[in-house]
């Protein structure tokens, strides 16, 4: 016996789109965080700021690195005097050189290389933002 012929089933209604085309409203390349920073509006504004709080927070976070490295050598150059408190203080001369050439300025590189390195990222992700990326 032959399979029984199904009800058709109504087609769904084709509409017309009569606006232009997504893709033909923006020019190639077009990339909107670059024309909102360009045509200064609010978002474009927002990005900046956003772009400068970032790169303050790494500035403030290399200064408060700095100031805790150059605060603590005096309490480094008071150390000898209070270890031994009988005794006359040894001449600090040998330990300051030793502080300062040996242990401060690694550290300086350290804190400057990461500061560097934090603000180039900053950069390049606010760049990747902007391009589209």
């Amino acid at each position: 016996m032959p399979p029984e012929p199904q009800p058709a089933t109504p087609r769904p209604r084709r509409e017309t789109v009569t606006g232009v085309p997504r893709s033909g409203r923006r020019p190639a390349g077009h990339a909107p965080a670059r024309s909102e920073i360009s045509e200064q509006t609010t978002l474009g504004h927002t990005y900046v700021r956003s772009l400068m709080r970032s790169q303050l927070r790494a500035a403030l976070g290399a200064l408060g690195a700095l100031a805790l490295l150059v605060g603590t050598l005096p309490l480094l150059l008071a150390l000898p005097a209070a270890l031994a408190p009988g005794r006359p203080a040894p001449s600090p001369e040998p330990f300051l050189w030793a502080a300062l050439g040996v242990a401060v300025h690694p550290l300086l590189w350290l804190v400057a290389r990461r500061y560097v390195r934090r603000a180039e990222r900053n950069e390049r992700d606010f760049t990747g933002l902007v391009e589209g990326r």
